[in-house]
């Protein structure tokens, strides 16, 4: 694959488009990414009754049996990518998880939909953070932000078209024919990408600096222990790491499960699931995420410390509706309540991959991605969902009609705990200055 950038940061010109071309396909990987991923919450009713299994036990396949393989392999997936090519590493990772998500759909019993769930994760620990390394090298650190911003669109899109599409085909034929139909067009996306993205030349569009750093880049790529002493020693990367981590145990936790909760405690069918569940995902967290972008690249440069404050505000807003939506005495009040946390929740991810990209060296920028997501998948999707169906579990015998309700209200105090670690940050970046990415 060619790796010539020489122009890329000609503005308006040729590599500028095909930066953006590049970006749309990242991102629409990432949908199918995201949707593999959220599938089983999604069909996790017409799942349950078909294969027999518990809340607890969802909370599991969803939770810690994916994020074991998924945060753990993304480190050594993100070392080779440091070292070699990403794109292709990108691509063997699709096709990885694609064909895993094929054997969910061919599942017979939950041990089988175990093992299958695993494979997804391995496969999706090779996504993201190669791609956020080819992004950061396609668009300068001034609209990084909004690159990022863009890419991070993935996951709400991919929720909600999980949503409306996983509902209709359940509601239509059958929960099996979801995954398999998904895991197809993933086969189809890995081809893609190896066909029309080329490998860009590290730190393409970083600033030039007049005294290179004088460690050799390519140790610096191959030392994945000096990129986590540098997480667990620099304040700033250890904060933002652990404000994201709990506010993905809140975002993950109540993700997945509110489709079963709206279904079962709120009386909605799959068809209405299909219609408006859909349209709140995909227009809250949209807008959230993206928004969140624009206003990092506008205010970070003469005030760093809104990589912070921007999400720990959000969040302290989303709080009392996420307590509505909990509340609410039917779906249509509920999803009316729950529209707002689904847009003010999502304000940390992209200020949060933003201020790690920033932050390292070119040669760094996937591995310290993958450091990023271990942390925050490993606390916000490993435990978030194992938290909530565990909980319901432990409180159906005495509430059988509204176990979820009580679970999600568990969730509040790690609202709490993230506000207060983004202020942290926040105050930590107002002392420290503004963040100046370093060079390879």
């Amino acid at each position: 694959m060619a790796t010539d950038q020489a122009s890329m940061r000609t503005p308006g010109g040729r590599s500028e488009r095909y930066a953006f071309a590049v970006l749309a396909l990242l991102c629409f990987v990432y949908v199918l990414n995201f949707l593999d991923r959220q599938l089983l919450s999604i069909l996790a009713k017409p799942i349950q009754d078909d294969l027999g299994i518990s809340d607890g036990q969802l909370g599991l396949l969803g939770g810690l049996y994916f994020a074991l393989f998924y945060c753990i392999l993304a480190v050594p997936v993100a070392w080779l990518a440091d070292r070699s090519n990403r794109v292709r590493v990108l691509t063997i990772a699709c096709a990885l998880w694609s064909a895993a998500t094929i054997a969910c759909g061919m599942a017979h019993t939950y041990p089988q939909l175990a093992i299958a769930r695993m494979s997804v994760g391995i496969g999706e620990a090779g996504g993201v953070p190669p791609s956020y390394s080819i992004i950061s090298d396609y668009f300068p650190a001034s609209r990084r932000g909004t690159a990022l911003g863009l890419f991070n669109l993935g996951p709400p899109i991919g929720q909600a078209l999980g949503v409306a599409f996983g509902a209709m085909i359940a509601a239509a034929y059958d929960w099996r024919l979801a995954f398999l139909l998904l895991g197809g067009a993933g086969l189809v996306a890995a081809a893609a990408v190896w066909a029309l993205v080329r490998e860009p030349k590290r730190g393409a569009t970083d600033a030039p600096v007049l005294h290179a750093a004088t460690a050799d880049p390519a140790e610096e790529a191959v030392s994945f222990w000096t990129t986590l002493r540098m997480f667990a020693t620099r304040p700033t990367l250890a904060l933002v790491s652990l404000a994201a981590a709990a506010t993905q145990f809140v975002t993950y936790g109540t993700m997945g499960f509110t489709t079963l909760f709206l279904m079962r405690e709120k009386a909605m069918t799959l068809d209405e699931i299909a219609i408006w569940y859909a349209l709140v995902l995909g227009v809250g967290v949209s807008a959230g995420i993206f928004l969140s972008g624009r206003l990092t690249d506008r205010f970070a440069a003469r005030a760093p410390q809104v990589f912070g404050l921007l999400p720990g505000l959000a969040l302290a807003l989303a709080v009392p509706f996420f307590i509505g939506f909990v509340h609410a005495p039917t779906w249509p009040v509920a999803l009316a309540f729950l529209a707002v946390p689904t847009f003010l929740n999502y304000f940390y991810l992209t200020p949060a991959v933003t201020l790690v990209q920033n932050s390292v060296s070119a040669r760094q920028r996937t591995l310290a991605g993958a450091v990023l997501l271990l942390v925050m998948n490993l606390v916000g999707l490993g435990l978030g969902p194992t938290w909530v169906g565990a909980a319901s579990d432990w409180f159906h015998p005495a509430h059988p009609h509204n176990s979820l309700q009580l679970a999600f209200y568990s969730l509040i105090p790690f609202y709490l705990i993230a506000i207060a670690l983004h202020l942290a940050l926040a105050r930590r970046l107002k002392r420290d200055g503004i963040v100046q990415p370093l060079q390879p």
